[in-house]
């Protein structure tokens, strides 16, 4: 008896053996079929490239062919002088204080034409209006205003070598200011050659107690220069100022007003670069409220910082080891420990441009960019999380950060069609030709079809284990529709997509997924672009646009665009992305319960978004998952004038629901922009 139950178990244990090789074998069998389709792919794209090749070659000589006759020639060697002169006077016109204005203009009546040019009129104009004082009256109103709660503000300002005209309008802007309880503590460590630093500060120090001076044995660096400004401190709240700048005459006011209206603990506001005279602006930097996504690769909240001192006992002095970015490094500590982080959407800091400065040229402190680097690693180390932070193509100190993807999650890709052959195949093959992330499977949620070759295209799918194929028979609803295809998903992530789609970047599933799995995230979005490479979504806006609902950002921008603020190039948050290209985790989606029904053609997508911001996540656009959006092209909609109608009654109904979400404003919009442009 005991020999045949060995005998048995040792039968069982075959059969499992069996069963597991089987199972393996079959897994490596469609791991080699997915491999050997792309490599079918990427054959035919080599031969492409390199019939590509030839033609360029073959064109290339042509065009050195005819310029070495341009250059031989005798109107070439004739016409020298005249090229020498119109280069020289392009210069000085740039260049010319009178004339560069106007040369400006003419560059951008040419690139933008006169739309672009009638808007950077309006634009600078904005500019100047920002720097002109407040009235009287209101000045006045500031001045005697008794806060509830009036913090003394110490004002840091490392000095080093501060030129004597820098330093007098910097110090005049502090001491003007309407909030009179502050001080002005100033470290000063200027080598010999600008004795007059000192005398200068001694003698406003003079004049006014608040004003804090001291003169260190040596220069010790931004950092440890600006932690000597802290231990001479002495205030509640504790700002951070340039010795190169300008602070707005009510910039302390505003700040103050929010510590007492809100308990901000963390406050900053918009800024403007400038050139010489404060009329003279390079750029004006309108800035979201607090987005943990902008500020990881951007240190988009810089100037002007004012923060509680119990967040700098919390996050410790400035740290050398990131001079250059030793601001950008303290930013993201004291974020950290803030509970309430508030931003004034006002221009209240004048960020001076000049040879050597970060504002001129960060390619000027090249230190300062890898310090950048190096201050976001510490950050994502310190929350937990394993990435590689890289300089962007945009701006160097603009930075791509790829989040370390854990495990090998499932991802179902819910695709619904209807009748759509020839788009449905391309996005397909597109997914299984072009992705290097291979643990996928595709639904094709079939949705009403009538024609003929799509059924033969079904079948034809069968023999792909990583597609199926389901049959949904109710009204059209588009949010049943992607609710219907979940119930027949196995993985832990959702990937919504178009039919109408086309992959271009083959990591397009890693750049959705290394944020879709932080737990701090909600819908994570695509750059999409229409078939003439220009943009047609990279996040989408609320309470602008037709009906003040939505609109995608930098809509119909090309492709290249670096976008706001190089915005176009990295990652960050936004209100809502859309379902062409969303992901999401199944978990989450399920734990709000999915998409509403009650929208059936719009708004369910922001809907969703806007419920996961209630829930206390981030919605994130990441631009490096980039796709063709052929827009719209999918059957099934309703092009009858019941679709007028009932597209109004849904977005009456999706304004009624989140009316206080538009009261407020779109936190990742500015209100200083144009309300009816998505464009910044």
């Amino acid at each position: 008896m005991e020999q045949q139950n060995v005998q048995e178990k040792t039968n069982i244990s075959n059969q499992s053996e069996d069963i597991v090789s089987s199972i393996e074998s079959e897994m490596i069998r469609q791991e080699l079929e997915t491999k050997k389709t792309q490599l079918i792919a990427m054959q035919e794209d080599y031969l492409e490239l390199k019939k590509a090749k030839a033609e360029l070659e073959e064109k290339h000589q042509i065009v050195i062919s005819d310029l070495n006759m341009i250059q031989n020639s005798l109107s070439w060697r004739i016409t020298k002088p005249a090229r020498f002169v119109i280069r020289k006077s392009k210069f000085f016109l740039s260049h010319n204080p009178i004339t560069k204005n106007v040369y400006r203009a003419l560059v951008i009546l040419k690139n933008l034409g006169p739309k672009g040019l009638v808007i950077a009129i309006k634009s600078r104009g904005k500019g100047k209006l920002s720097v002109s004082k407040p009235s009287k009256k209101e000045l006045n109103f500031q001045r005697e205003f008794k806060f509830e709660v009036s913090p003394k503000v110490s004002v840091l300002v490392p000095l080093y070598n501060t030129p004597k005209n820098f330093l007098t309008e910097m110090i005049d802007s502090v001491v003007s200011q309407t909030y009179s309880n502050w001080e002005l503590c100033l470290a000063d460590g200027s080598n010999a050659a600008y004795s007059e630093v000192s005398e200068i500060c001694k003698s406003y120090a003079k004049k006014d107690s608040r004003v804090v001076y001291k003169k260190l044995e040596k220069n010790l660096g931004i950092s440890e220069n600006t932690n000597a400004c802290i231990e001479m401190s002495t205030g509640d709240y504790i700002a951070l100022f340039d010795h190169d700048d300008v602070l707005h005459i009510s910039a302390l006011f505003e700040m103050v007003k929010a510590v007492n209206e809100q308990g901000s603990d963390f406050v900053y506001t918009d800024e403007m670069t400038f050139e010489g005279k404060l009329k003279n602006f390079v750029s004006l930097h309108f800035k979201p409220d607090f987005a943990l996504d902008n500020l990881r690769a951007n240190n988009y909240i810089c100037h002007f910082s004012m923060f509680k001192r119990t967040l700098l006992d919390k996050a410790g002095m400035f740290n050398p080891e990131f001079d250059g970015s030793q601001d950008f490094d303290m930013i993201l500590r004291l974020t950290e420990q803030a509970n309430i982080i508030t931003h004034i959407p006002k221009i209240l800091y004048y960020w001076r441009s000049h040879p050597g400065s970060v504002a001129s040229d960060i390619n000027s402190k090249v230190y300062a960019i890898e310090a950048g680097k190096k201050a976001v690693a510490a950050h994502l180390n310190r929350c937990g999380l394993s990435a590689k932070v890289e300089s962007s193509i945009a701006f160097p100190a603009i930075y791509r950060i790829k989040y370390e993807i854990i495990g090998n999650p499932l991802v179902s890709i819910i695709i619904s069609n209807m009748n759509s052959y020839d788009m449905l195949r391309k996005c397909i093959n597109s997914i299984l030709y072009k992705s290097t992330y291979t643990n996928y499977e595709i639904i094709v949620v079939e949705t009403g079809s009538n024609s003929k070759d799509i059924f033969q295209y079904y079948e034809s799918l069968k023999s792909n284990n990583k597609i199926k194929v389901i049959t949904y028979t109710g009204e059209f609803n588009y949010s049943s529709i992607n609710n219907y295809g979940i119930e027949h998903a196995n993985g832990e992530q959702l990937l919504f997509l178009h039919n109408d789609t086309e992959v271009i970047e083959p990591q397009w599933i890693e750049e959705l997924l290394m944020y879709s799995q932080r737990t701090d995230v909600g819908a994570v979005g695509a750059k999409l672009y229409f078939s003439n490479n220009t943009i047609q979504h990279a996040g989408i806006i609320l309470g602008i646009g037709d009906y003040g609902i939505a609109k995608c950002s930098h809509y119909k921008v090309a492709k290249e665009n670096f976008g706001y603020m190089g915005k176009l190039y990295y990652a960050h948050n936004v209100s809502a992305v859309t379902d062409t290209c969303m992901m999401i985790k199944k978990s989450l989606f399920n734990q709000i319960n999915g998409f509403d029904t009650s929208y059936k053609i719009s708004f369910a997508d922001i809907d969703l978004c806007l419920r996961l911001i209630e829930n206390n996540l981030h919605n994130i656009i990441n631009p490096y998952c980039e796709m063709y959006h052929y827009d719209s092209t999918s059957s099934g909609y309703d092009n009858s004038p019941k679709k007028n109608r009932r597209f109004e009654e849904e977005a009456e109904k999706f304004k009624a629901k989140w009316n206080e979400f538009f009261e407020k404003g779109d936190p990742y919009y500015n209100k200083n922009f144009n309300g009816e442009e998505q464009n910044f």
